[in-house]
Order: C-alpha cells, then sequence, then structure tokens
C-alpha cells in the first residue's frame, strides 16, 4: 500500500464517522429529550451497561456524567445478575447499550431492572430489537456502515454512540445548572480549582467489622454478609488479612453446592482481594471498585492488618465521586 493509499483509507475512516454523526444530529429528537427529562427527575444514579466494546463506550458514558453532576456508574451485566445488583435501587435510571439490541448478556439485566422498577434508555441501532422495545426510551444509534472495511469491527457505531452519551451528559449538565465552580470542586488537578481531598479514613468503618476467621462456615458469613452490607472479611489470629467474601461469592457457592453453609470459608473467599489504604484517596478507590465491579474493600495498614472496610455507596455520597 503506498502512502497516499494509507492516507485516504485514514480518512475514508474519519469521512465515514463524520457522516454518521450528521445523520445522528439529525434523529436528536423527542425521545433524547425524554431520556434526558427521566434521568434529570431521578432520585438515584445513572447504571450504565454493555458488553465488549459497548461496555468500554458505557465506561466512559459513566464517567463523564459523574464529572459533569449526574452520579453514575457502570455495572457489568454479568456479574450483575451474580450479586453485583445490590448497586441499583428503584430510584435509578438505567441506560442499556447494544449494537444489536439482542445482547444475551444484557437481556437478563434488563429483565432484572424492570423487575426492580428501574427506568430504562436503550442506545441501541435496531428500533426492534429487545432491547429497544422494552425500554422506557430508545435513541437511534444505527450506521449505515462500520468504518471498517469488512463492516464488522465496531468503530462507526461507538463513535456515534459515545457522541450520544456525550449530548446526554452536556445536556443534563445545563439542565441541572452545573457551574464552573462545581466542575473545579470534582477535578482537583485541573485549571479551575482545586477541592479538599477526600481519604477513605473519613469514610471507612472502623466498628463491629464483619471479621471471620478462616475455620469458619458459610453459614456464619451468611450472617455477616446479611447484617454487614455485603462483605465478611477473613482474617488470622492477629488481625491480619486472609481474605474476602462478598454476596457474589455466596450466590455462585449456592449454585453448585447443595449443603453450602458447612462449607467453610478459607474454601470460598478471594485470597488476594482488592484492599484500600486509610491515607489513600476516596476517588482513587471508587475508580478501582468501579473497575472491579465490587462494592466493598477491607482497608489495611502497612502490615496488612485490617483497620476497616470501606463501602462504595460511602464513598459516592461523601463526594468521592
Amino acid at each position: 500500500m503506498t502512502r497516499d493509499e494509507i492516507i485516504e483509507r485514514g480518512r475514508r475512516v474519519v469521512r465515514l464517522e463524520r457522516e454518521a454523526l450528521a445523520e445522528t444530529e439529525t434523529r436528536v429528537g423527542e425521545t433524547f429529550a425524554r431520556a434526558v427529562e427521566l434521568i434529570a427527575a431521578s432520585k438515584g444514579r445513572v447504571i450504565v451497561a454493555g458488553v465488549g466494546k459497548s461496555g468500554l463506550v458505557g465506561r466512559k458514558i459513566a464517567a463523564t456524567m459523574t464529572s459533569t453532576g449526574t452520579p453514575a456508574t457502570f455495572l457489568h451485566p454479568t456479574e450483575s445478575v451474580h450479586g453485583d445488583l445490590g448497586i441499583v435501587s428503584s430510584s435509578d435510571v438505567a441506560i442499556l447499550i447494544s449494537k444489536s439490541g439482542e445482547t444475551e448478556e444484557l437481556l437478563p439485566l434488563l429483565e432484572q431492572l424492570q423487575r426492580l422498577g428501574v427506568r430504562t434508555v436503550a442506545i441501541t441501532g435496531e428500533g426492534a430489537s429487545t432491547l429497544a422495545r422494552h425500554s422506557d426510551v430508545w435513541l437511534d444509534a444505527s450506521v449505515r456502515e462500520e468504518a471498517c472495511p469488512h463492516d464488522l469491527a465496531p468503530t462507526t457505531s461507538t463513535t456515534v454512540t459515545l457522541a450520544l452519551g456525550d449530548a446526554l451528559a452536556v445536556t443534563l449538565l445545563e439542565v441541572k445548572g452545573f457551574r464552573r465552580e462545581d466542575f473545579a470542586r470534582l477535578h482537583p488537578g485541573g485549571a479551575l480549582g482545586k477541592r479538599l481531598l477526600l481519604a477513605v479514613r473519613d469514610v471507612m468503618v472502623t466498628d463491629d467489622l464483619p471479621i471471620l476467621r478462616p475455620g469458619a462456615t458459610m453459614r456464619e458469613a451468611v450472617v455477616q454478609l446479611a447484617e454487614r452490607r455485603g462483605i465478611a472479611i477473613v482474617t488470622d489470629g492477629a488481625g491480619t488479612l486472609q481474605g474476602v467474601i462478598t454476596a457474589g461469592d455466596l450466590t455462585r457457592l449456592m449454585e453448585r453446592e447443595t449443603d453450602f453453609l458447612k462449607v467453610r470459608v478459607d474454601s470460598v473467599m478471594t485470597k488476594s482481594p482488592k484492599t484500600a489504604a486509610p491515607d489513600e484517596l476516596g476517588s482513587a478507590v471508587v475508580y478501582r471498585m468501579e473497575r472491579s465491579g465490587i462494592m466493598a474493600v477491607p482497608v489495611v495498614d502497612s502490615s496488612s492488618h485490617v483497620v476497616g472496610v470501606v463501602h462504595l455507596h460511602d464513598l459516592m455520597r461523601a463526594g468521592a465521586a
């Protein structure tokens, strides 16, 4: 391929995506307004979900919304049906992303969200799809063709989806009256200003921790999971972290073991769990927890002794994200 041909290939991709965005602009109408109004009226957060490339775009949409005054989080569809639905409340609104609208991993999540009373916005390229038909609002993300020469790799479609997500975030920013000062407060490293930095120690729980010993059974763990917000921490006699058990672990154990209550916790626990340090920035921990799809982590000191537990909801409420 000559240099001129290489340049033309690159220009073709940009041209196709530009044309797709121009077509998408003409379709931004009543349904878009309904989506904005639905999210703006919500007293909860925006839950964004998608699989593969749609999931990557969804993470960016959630991040953009969160940083511009609309609290949002990404929920992996597969993990959601294994315990992570605990992050969802009936006051939330969900944005579900799928080019085909028939993504197998996403449809069970749609069903569960509707069972919980969560309103849904579908971003998909197929208006006749299951996702579009059964969501409260459908945003049309259809494209004539992908920029990929085989019309296979998500390229043009992901650009359009990302643009629709940005359009939602920025419009919500204006609807809510989000100011430059608010932006500065959420972006301490930016040019607009600094905010007081929230540390994990400011939010973490230190009393009555959900501690178990390695020889404990899952019967004891169930009590801790129910009473201590979905996490049980396994330590040795010196208080050194050995592992963590979550509601998702319990669900998966129940699926494969009939007499699961007699199983020892040290055979179920995650032995190298995510942790936080007391002096760590809350925003950094939120990012790590959301990327891993977890709701709480033990807080440990430099010797791996458990000194507390921090919950994603507490960090969010405190303004860490």
